[in-house]
């Protein structure tokens, strides 16, 4: 079948979910029709030799974020149970302990990260080290700070919690997907990634309920926001760049980017999505602006490039290795 033709399906696929989120109850998720959750491919061992510097590192990431007001990488290893901080990627990090294996770690409040765990959201100090545990009702596999401060929370059974991050209280709770595995905040709106359904949904917090949502793809993992309120997916089984706006969600762009793409990261210097392609070793930096992704950068990177973050000092991408290959880091020439 041509591309035209899967797009076809792909997008009648999606009204059906749409009609299927919004009659479907919060109360009966055995009903939901769920898949493997996608994951990266299994990297070549031998490729091209990766742009920029590569800094040594005996350590698995799965995870690596860049916290902005302080320049500091936190990087997730250890199967979860450890989050590394790096003050500059070439020097050694100073490493925390968490309670319990993480299932990712994301930004949260200025100068800190969060990191979802069994039971908590651990807030992390960038600078000190030091944990904060905010008591969670379920296992927490997602997290994401409001504009009004609160925290939005996902668990592994398909709720999304919002709570005061001091008291802990939870004042909202929505259920009905199968897991909430990202969270994506833009102005108002709030939207979650359900691996299980590879589906982006709405999340109505003033009524609570379960908005309008959209299919993702074949095998959606991850996401990340831009300042013109746009939501980024990798569909890392379709080999897709997907992106959507919310607040009546719409699929605006569909782009086929190569094999297996799985971190996504935003650079808000050059207004370009830099995505990893895990089954060639590559990170790609597409322009959106003109209504359907441009290629404008190409780079070999390390083995298994399962995480990205854009340098909030000088906008070079870091690029992490899930298999201990090391960092890398590409300063970006141009735009």
């Amino acid at each position: 079948m041509g591309r035209a033709g899967i797009r076809v399906v792909t997008m009648v696929g999606a009204i059906a979910l749409v009609t299927l989120t919004g009659c479907s109850s919060e109360n009966t998720p055995d009903v939901l029709q769920t898949i493997e959750p996608a994951t990266p491919a299994a990297a070549p061992e031998v490729g091209p030799t990766p742009a920029g510097d590569v800094r040594p590192l005996d350590l698995r990431v799965e995870t690596l974020v860049a916290e902005p007001s302080t320049g500091t990488f936190a990087a997730l290893v250890d199967d979860g149970a450890r989050v590394a901080l790096f003050d500059d990627i070439e020097a050694d990090p100073r490493v925390v302990d968490l309670p319990s294996s993480a299932a990712t770690v994301v930004p949260g409040p200025a100068g800190s990260v969060l990191a979802p765990v069994a039971g908590a959201v651990v807030r992390i100090d960038a600078v000190e080290g030091s944990i904060i545990e905010v008591p969670v009702d379920g296992t927490a596999t997602s997290a994401a700070v409001l504009t009004d401060g609160r925290w939005a929370v996902g668990t592994d059974n398909g709720r999304v919690l919002v709570l005061d991050p001091e008291s802990g209280e939870v004042s909202t709770t929505v259920g009905g997907l199968a897991s909430v595995d990202a969270l994506a905040v833009t102005g108002e709106a709030l939207a979650a990634l359900d691996r299980r359904q590879t589906s982006l949904t709405e999340i109505d917090l003033a009524d609570a309920h379960l908005g309008p949502a959209l299919r993702a793809g074949e095998g959606a993992t991850n996401l990340v926001t831009d300042p013109f309120g746009r939501v980024m997916v990798t569909d890392t089984s379709g080999d897709e760049l997907l992106v959507y706006t919310l607040d009546a969600i719409i699929l605006r762009q569909r782009y086929p980017v190569g094999p297996a793409p799985y971190a996504v990261t935003y650079d808000n210097t050059r207004d370009l999505v830099w995505v990893t392609l895990t089954g060639s070793n590559e990170v790609v930096g597409y322009d959106l602006s003109t209504g359907i992704p441009r290629e404008r950068h190409r780079f070999a990177t390390v083995r298994q490039p399962n995480s990205i973050a854009v340098d909030p000092v000088d906008a070079a991408l870091v690029i992490a290795s899930a298999t201990g290959d090391g960092l890398q880091r590409i300063p970006i020439e141009g735009q």
